[in-house]
Formats: C-alpha cells, structure tokens, sequence
C-alpha cells in the first residue's frame, strides 16, 4: 500500500527479495510507525481507514477545457480553489461535473479530502532536428586566467557558439551548493534545487587566485566571496532587489537564513546545536532578528546570481538560439542541506537515492541525496516538484532531468547501513503531468536520462508525454550488435558519452579503466578483461563510423545522421581532452569537477575544432 515494491531484477538479471528490515527502514522513513509489530499493525489499518474514508482520489490528470466529472458522496460540500485564484464551490448531488480547467495545479476539497487536479496538455512538441554543445561552467576559464567560470563566461561562451550554428549550450546543474565548505563542489549534490550557485556570480577584475589546469575551490571561492562582500558594501541596493525580495518572498528569506546559520554552524544542519535544526523554532527567530543584515547579504546573492543567468537568456535569444541554455536538474538533494532544512516534511530521512547491484557495483550504489516522500509530495499537491520545475524553466529552454527512472520507482538505501535498498513506486503518471504543465507554460523542451535498470514501460510513457530520452552511442553502437545511426530513436537527444563518462580520447585508449586499477578499483585480472572488451567495442564503433584512426570528425559525422532529433556534442571531445570531468566513486582520488578547458570562453565559438564540428552539423542538416 505504500509503494514499497516486494522485490526487483537488477541488470545482471538477478532477482533481489526485500527483507522485513528494508521494509521496516523504508515505510519509518515515509513517516509510518514501525518500531513494533503492533505498531506496523495499527499503521496498516490506519492506512486502509484514510483511503476508504477518502470522498475522492487523491490526484486526476485532465486536459487543459476538459470539465471532469467525479462521483460524491450525496450533498457532500466541494471548493474548488484554482491555481489563478479563483474559487467554485457547492454541494453535490450523485455527481459532480467541474467547470471547463485551464492549464494548471487546482485543488479540490471534498468532504476534507484533497484531490489534486493536475491540467496538462497530454504531449510536449517534439523540437526540430538541431544540435547544440555541452560544457563545464565551472572550466570556462583558461589556465592562464585562472578563477572559477561563472555567469558571464557562460554568456560570452553562448554568443561565440550561437554565432557557429549551435542551438542550445549544455552545463551542468547549477543549483545553490555549500560555499562555507568548499570541499562539497560536485553540482549533482546541491544544498538547494531552487536557489542558485552564488560561485559563479561574476566579479569585476577579480584577481585569479590560483592559475593552472585544475580549479582551487578553497582559495578561489574566498577570493570571490570577500570581492562580493566589498562589492555590496559599497554598492548597496537597488529598487530592483527590493522587488525581487517581495516576489520570491518567506521561501527566499528562509533560504538566506539558512545560509546565515552556515557561516555560524557549519555548512550541513545535522552539525547544528539542535534548536537550530527547526527552522520553525524560537532560536532561528532569534538568529533571524539579530543576524538580519547578514540575511538579507545573503538574499542579494541570489538577486545577483538571477539577474546575471537572466543576461545569459536575453544574450540566447538575441543571438536566436534555437533553445539558449540547456540546464540540468539534479535527481535529489543534500541530506542536510538548505532544502531539507526549509521543508524537511518533503523528504524521507534517514534513506538515500542510490542504484540496486551491477556489474561495476556488487553492492549497488548510495548517493547520499535526500528522496522525495512520495505521501508527502502528494499531500502538498505536488507542488515541490513543480516549483522546482518552475525554477530551472525560468532559465532554461531545453531541461535534463536527471535519473528520470525516479519518476517510476526510485531506488532507497538506509543511511546507515543496516539493510539492502529497495525500490519504492512513484506517483509517475502525476509527476510527469506535473513536468507536461511546467514545460507547456516555458515552452520548453524536456530530456529525462533514462539510462539504467529502466522499469517496464517508463519509457513508452515518456514518449507520450513527449519527453526525450538520452541515447548514449557509447552505450548503444559500441558493441557487436549496436545500432546505425539511422535506429537511434527519433524522440531522443544523442550523444557520445556524458559527464560521468570517458572522453572519446580517453574511452579509445581504455585511460578510464588503468586509472580504475591505479586507485585500486579493480584489480590486475578485471583491468585486463576491461581491455578486451573496450577494444572490441572500439572496433564496433570503428566500424559503425567508418574510421579506425580515432578521428573525431567521423564520431561526429556518426552523431550528426543519427535519427535522433537533438544532439548534444561534448567540448572535451571537440577540443581532444582526454580526462573526463567526473570518475564516479571517487572524491579526492580524482580531480573532479575541477578541470579548466584549455582555451578562453570568449574564443570558442571561432576555435578552429568548434568551427570544424559545426559545419560537420550543417552537413548533417542540423
């Protein structure tokens, strides 16, 4: 009844049981009372009394003009509060026929029961074939510039790209992180997904604290932090603030005053002397009343932070940009971060987002994020997800959700280890209602990775609702029985590989697999098998491109007549980097998310190999 799913196939075909300890972990994280039997007992009939006792279900999913029809409870009292507002109320007969909804979240009480109506159009609009650049935000400065890239790298970056053809320039999530404790830098680990990283907030003749190929966080984010500082001293406020701080309004100011308590407490509230842990309590009141400068300092950041990505819009647009800024949202969020803080009745404690056993994990992956509760999200009507949506679509006009296998069943691990993970169902025909109403109102495009232990069906249903999926050609024609470019599903965005994946240079030579035996992942005899198997899938995509010479024009030539609507091209392939952004399992083992690219943001758009790979695209018709 609560979405714990009895048992799973992983990747190697191996079916997994769920144990009566995952049981219990999973369904006290949802809230359930599980510490006896007869509590267990109690829950489960207290369960069963809500649904039956329910006048009306807890969501339905309509089209934007219909007019639902719902049976009630004879004269049972409705109220019908629609999202611009407006209000209908009555009492009911056998049935009830609702006016005609617009696009929208609207909520409807009967009899005290919550029914939310979530009015999506049934299918997004497939974008037209185009292609566009992928790119680290943070390594939009050369080596010998030094610093950290920030908004207006990205701006000058876009316009170069625009200018060459490009139709959306990809970076990865650029969501409020931890500036009080530089050592957590990875964006796929954010404190917030609707704030904003304060990191890459432009600063005039900022002096680069440390020049060289590898980003120093430490040192630059307090050079860029003490710039800031002096900047708002004596720059001091605008009209335009006053009236970003009334319309982002309590969520902004809870926000900034978590991140006041940072800067005193630490950078994760767990750490925190307990009354601060409350956002709701009397001493972060007090801290509030004391600290306001500080609070409102910290609220300007995200004004600057806005206003500047806003720029990176406006520049997009300008330059018609077929799509301008291709974000990435995060699949989850710190466990202890700003967004749990803020609403900690929003996710399950004491449970983590990670992956069942594969082949490279024998004991499945814990990714220490903080899930959504699914009871809860459903309680608040969605909205959680949906402002988080709102967010990212505010800048973005194409947007990747990350392991959008979530969306079906999302895989829970217990934090501290006691027992194997499971998968816990999803409200998913909701949650991708809720990103059809998002995305319709920015007209925007929307990618889900459904890359993984995909459940049956999931990506037929995003196919209906018109959500791309990734095609991955690392995954799908570097193999024996990989498929031409012209199979690549059509409703896709394609590429060679991600972040999280060798650069073409560096998958060629296997340099990811000796650097796995180096840090000691895996030992002599899989490092040798990693070999074989990498050069047979060399010699697949050789031949499937029609090269043998590693030539990266003919893995782009491959890319650019792939059926697939959007191809995404990575700059590290373009520009040969061998070294990949990100090895995942690793935190100082390896330098991740820290790699300047070799040339400067503004010169990208005329870099001979840029040039090179966009005149291959419009060969390609894109």
């Amino acid at each position: 009844m609560a979405g714990v799913i009895s048992d799973y196939i992983d990747q190697r075909d191996i079916r997994h049981e769920t144990s009566d300890e995952t049981r219990r972990a999973l369904l006290g994280a949802m809230g359930f009372d599980v510490s006896s039997d007869a509590a267990v007992s109690a829950a489960l009939q207290g369960e069963r009394a809500r649904r039956a006792d329910r006048a009306v279900p807890e969501y339905l999913v309509a089209e934007p003009g219909a007019a639902p029809v719902l049976q009630l409870p004879a004269g049972a009292h409705w109220r019908l509060e629609c999202e611009d507002g407006e209000e209908f109320q009555g009492f009911a007969r056998e049935s009830l026929s609702l006016p005609a909804l617009r696009l929208g979240i609207h909520r409807l009480w009967v009899a005290g029961s919550l029914c939310t109506l979530l009015v999506a159009p049934p299918k997004l609009p497939w974008p037209a074939r185009g292609w566009g650049i992928t790119l680290p935000l943070y390594g939009l400065r050369a080596p010998q510039e030094g610093g950290i890239g920030d908004y207006e790298d990205l701006r000058s970056a876009l316009a170069g790209l625009a200018g060459v053809g490009a139709g959306f320039v990809g970076i990865n999530p650029i969501h409020a992180g931890f500036p009080t404790d530089p050592a957590i830098i990875s964006p796929y680990m954010p404190s917030h997904r609707r704030r904003l990283s304060t990191a890459h907030i432009h600063v005039p003749s900022l002096p680069a604290a440390r020049r060289g190929a590898l980003i120093d966080y430490p040192a630059e984010l307090a050079a860029k932090a003490a710039a800031l500082e002096s900047e708002y001293q004596t720059a001091g406020e605008d009209d335009a603030f006053s009236a970003f701080l009334t319309r982002e309004g309590p969520a902004l100011e809870r926000f900034a005053t978590y991140a006041a308590l940072a800067e005193v407490h630490g950078a994760v509230w767990e750490d925190w002397p307990k009354p601060f842990r409350d956002p709701a309590s009397a001493a972060v009141a007090r801290f509030a009343r004391v600290h306001s400068p500080r609070i409102r300092y910290h609220a300007w950041l995200q004004y600057r932070a806005e206003a500047e990505l806003a720029a990176v819009v406006f520049a997009a647009k300008a330059a018609g940009m077929a799509h301008g800024l291709y974000l990435d949202l995060a699949v989850g969020t710190h466990p202890f971060g700003a967004e749990t803080w803020a609403e900690p009745e929003i996710f399950a404690p004491g449970v983590s987002l990670g992956a069942p056993p594969d082949a490279f994990s024998e004991g499945g992956q814990t990714w220490v994020l903080a899930p959504m509760n699914p009871r809860t999200l459903i309680a608040n009507a969605f909205t959680p997800l949906a402002l988080t949506l709102r967010k990212q679509l505010q800048f973005a006009g194409a947007l990747r959700i990350d392991h959008i296998l979530g969306f079906d069943r999302a895989f829970w691990v217990p934090l501290d280890g006691s027992c194997a993970g499971a998968y816990v169902r999803m409200p998913k025909e909701a949650m991708l209602a809720v990103v059809r109403i998002e995305a319709a109102r920015a007209g925007a495009v929307i990618v889900g990775e459904d890359l993984g232990n995909i459940p049956d069906g999931l990506q037929a249903d995003l196919e209906a609702s018109g959500v791309l999926g990734c095609r991955v050609a690392m995954f799908e024609t570097a193999r024996p029985d990989g498929l031409p470019a012209e199979r690549y599903t059509a409703q896709a965005l394609a590429s060679f590989g991600t972040h999280d994946l060798p650069t073409w240079a560096g998958w060629r030579t296997g340099a990811d697999i000796d650097l796995r035996r180096t840090l000691g992942a895996i030992g002599d005899k899989a490092a040798r098998q990693a070999h074989e198997e990498r050069r047979q899938n060399v010699a697949a995509m050789d031949r499937a491109i029609g090269d043998s010479a590693g030539d990266v024009d003919a893995l782009h030539r491959f890319m650019g007549q792939a059926a697939a609507c959007l191809v995404a091209l990575q700059i590290e392939d373009i520009l040969g980097i061998a070294e990949q952004p990100n090895l995942p399992g690793t935190v100082d083992e390896y330098p991740n998310w820290r790699r300047r690219l070799p040339c400067e943001a503004a010169g990208l758009g005329a870099h001979p190999a840029v040039r090179k790979a966009a005149a291959i695209m419009h060969a390609c018709d894109r």
